[in-house]
This record gives C-alpha cells, sequence and structure tokens, in this order.
C-alpha cells in the first residue's frame, strides 16, 4: 500500500484537520478485513452497515456512537473445554470504527442470523436546511413616476 506525506499541505491550509486526520487514519487502518462487512446507501440520507459476526451473540458485541465515530467492538471469551482439529469459524475479538460525516446519526442496530446491521441517517438540523426569505419593499402607493412616456 501507497503512503502520501500530508505535510506540504498542513503548511499550506487552515482548518482542514478532519479531513487530513481520516485520510491519515484510512492509511494507518491497514489490510485487517476481520469481521467482513458492507456498506451500502439504502436512500439518499439513509445508509446501513452489516458486519458478519458468526459465532458471536449479541451480547459479546457493543455499538458506540460519539461524535463522528461509531465503533463496534465484539469480545469472545475462552473456552477451553473444546478441542479443534481445524478453526475456520474466527470468533478472535476486534474492533471496528467508522468515521461519520457530519450530522450522520446511528438509529439503531439489529442482529439477525449472524448479521449485525447498524442504520445510519443523515439528519440536517432544522436551522442549517436551505429557507426561503422574504423580499420587503416599498409600498406601491409611495412610488412616483417622474416621466411618462408613450410607447
Amino acid at each position: 500500500m501507497r503512503t502520501y506525506d500530508f505535510s506540504p499541505l498542513w503548511r499550506s491550509t487552515i482548518g482542514f484537520d478532519r479531513l487530513f486526520d481520516l485520510a491519515e487514519a484510512a492509511q494507518r487502518a491497514g489490510e485487517d478485513n476481520y469481521p467482513p462487512y458492507n456498506i451500502e446507501r439504502l436512500a439518499d440520507d439513509r445508509y446501513q452497515i452489516s458486519l458478519a459476526v458468526a459465532g458471536f451473540s449479541p451480547d459479546e458485541i457493543s455499538v458506540t456512537a460519539e461524535q463522528n465515530v461509531v465503533t463496534i467492538e465484539g469480545h469472545k471469551p475462552e473456552k477451553v473445554e473444546r478441542e479443534f482439529l481445524y478453526r475456520g469459524i474466527s470468533t478472535r475479538s476486534f474492533k471496528r470504527q467508522y468515521s461519520l460525516a457530519d450530522h450522520v446519526v446511528v438509529k439503531g442496530a439489529t442482529f439477525d442470523n449472524g448479521l449485525l446491521r447498524i442504520e445510519l441517517v443523515r439528519e440536517i438540523p432544522e436551522a442549517m436546511t436551505p429557507r426561503r426569505i422574504a423580499i420587503s419593499g416599498a409600498p406601491a402607493g409611495n412610488v412616483q413616476q417622474l416621466e411618462a412616456r408613450a410607447a
């Protein structure tokens, strides 16, 4: 994987700290693909993250949302009573973090058939939505016609 040096951009930009932090975090994320996941756009302002967490139960998984990050953690207690000849189903502990855009919030999470689904919605505050501004002007009675020309 390539790594990029953002230091020239740090020297010549102001206010883009969060963007560069996200880019650097994406570089550091590496190639850890456990557990496998999908990110879907369900509508213009609705998204869903699906994680394949086979072998985990809902009480062994935690979903935390704070500021612009959602974190999913899974902890499986080790049981020594079984002896595996081959172990193809991984049940190792994991921690996945997803950075969210401004105003994207977690609406809920469901667990069904080994899939954890996290519903996300972009909720733009009413103060930030576009609104039409009425234009006020002088009443028509105060307008005087200076010249009248016949067409």
